[in-house]
């Protein structure tokens, strides 16, 4: 169990038929089918999917609170302007009418391709079945059934004194930092308020879900959601959102190694930056350029591709002030090359975990960010997407 490990919650997944075989349909829902606190987190993308904005408006609206979450992936319903929205709430109106309770407690979200009609016939015919499937033990077929391009689950379980936080998540490609950076969702048992909830998810993302770069693209569905069901009484909240930390680290990290095509998992740090705002700009730009990643593939400390990438990324930079270190083994100091043991290097970049410091040495803004090598295997997956 994952997402229904916390007191309080029941899931279910199946194959309706968005996808010709793997599973593409979930439910999560309250197992007394009241609402519950609930915080969210979406995608900045001035291009959102019809389901972020009815998730959004009925947030606004309700004071943050839902009993439900209807998920179907294969097809994101972005692209579809008006009859994608009333699709999205057709979901929530089937969803809740199989569960016995008022659409407005319901949430939606999809994912997949975007500019396609959501195949409503099967949807609904599929959504009977899962309010019928729903059970604590249903969390593993609910986390498949979110997946897209993934080749695994993406699933956690973190313990607190005194409550329970699971989650699940999809998402491998497509993701860039920019809010929530994929479908993720959360359910505790701790008793916390939504506007609690929503300030230290908020946090969490920016510190986990927001450091991740696969490739710089931002969906247009991107959502990360909480549920507290409160059963289990009343949680310091420190521990609480180290919890949450942690829980969207764990997924973080889940996501970064099911990245489409990834051979190499770069952890990139920025240090010595005029700002944390500047050093999140370089770092960014160095994990989006494909020079870069290309040489990550191919195991090539190309340390010029680096200095490059961060003089390019508008932020105060000063090559004679800057070192480059792969490793913890510096290469590059004041903009040219550095002597260094050569054989260290090329034993690092051979492992499929590298660290990356690129030091500006003008200030003390710091960036972390989790970059993602470019080879074949990702353009093999995104030339056929559609």
């Amino acid at each position: 169990m994952s997402v229904t490990a916390a007191e309080g919650f029941v899931a279910s997944g199946c194959h309706a038929g968005i996808k010709k075989r793997r599973h593409d349909m979930a439910l999560l829902a309250t197992d007394d089918r009241r609402p519950v606190a609930c915080a969210a987190v979406f995608t900045q993308n001035k291009f959102p999917a019809p389901p972020v904005e009815l998730d959004r408006r009925r947030l606004a609206e309700n004071g943050g609170k839902s009993a439900a979450i209807i998920v179907n992936s294969g097809n994101a319903n972005a692209g579809t302007g008006a009859a994608g929205y009333g699709d999205a709430r057709a979901m929530t109106a089937a969803a809740a009418e199989a569960l016995g309770i008022g659409e407005d407690d319901v949430l939606v979200c999809s994912t997949g391709i975007i500019g396609t009609p959501l195949p409503m016939e099967v949807i609904l015919k599929a959504t009977p079945k899962l309010a019928k499937t729903l059970s604590a033990e249903g969390a593993e077929n609910a986390a498949r059934g979110i997946l897209t391009t993934d080749h695994k689950t993406k699933q956690v379980v973190v313990k607190g004194s005194g409550f329970t936080l699971g989650g699940m998540a999809k998402g491998c490609g497509m993701i860039a930092p920019n809010m929530a950076t994929m479908l993720a969702f959360l359910t505790t048992d701790a008793d916390v308020s939504a506007e609690e909830m929503q300030a230290i998810l908020r946090e969490a993302s920016d510190r986990s879900f927001n450091t991740l770069n696969v490739d710089g693209a931002t969906s247009t569905n991107d959502t990360a959601i909480l549920l507290a069901s409160g059963r289990r009484g009343r949680a310091d909240l420190n521990e609480f959102a180290d919890a949450v930390h942690r829980a969207c680290e764990d997924l973080t990290l889940q996501m970064a190694r099911d990245a489409e095509g990834m051979t190499k998992m770069v952890m990139l740090r920025v240090t010595g930056a005029m700002s944390d705002a500047e050093a999140r700009a370089a770092a960014k730009t160095i994990a989006e350029n494909n020079l870069v990643k290309c040489s990550w593939y191919g195991e090539d400390p190309y340390w010029g591709r680096l200095l490059a990438a961060a003089g390019s990324a508008g932020v105060a930079f000063e090559p004679e002030k800057s070192s480059v270190a792969y490793g913890g083994t510096i290469v590059s100091r004041g903009g040219t090359h550095a002597d260094h043991d050569g054989e260290a290097v090329r034993s690092h970049l051979k492992e499929e975990r590298i660290d990356i410091e690129v030091a500006l040495g003008l200030g003390s803004g710091t960036a972390r960010m989790i970059g993602i090598d470019l080879g074949p295997g990702y353009i093999k997956e995104n030339s056929r997407t559609s």
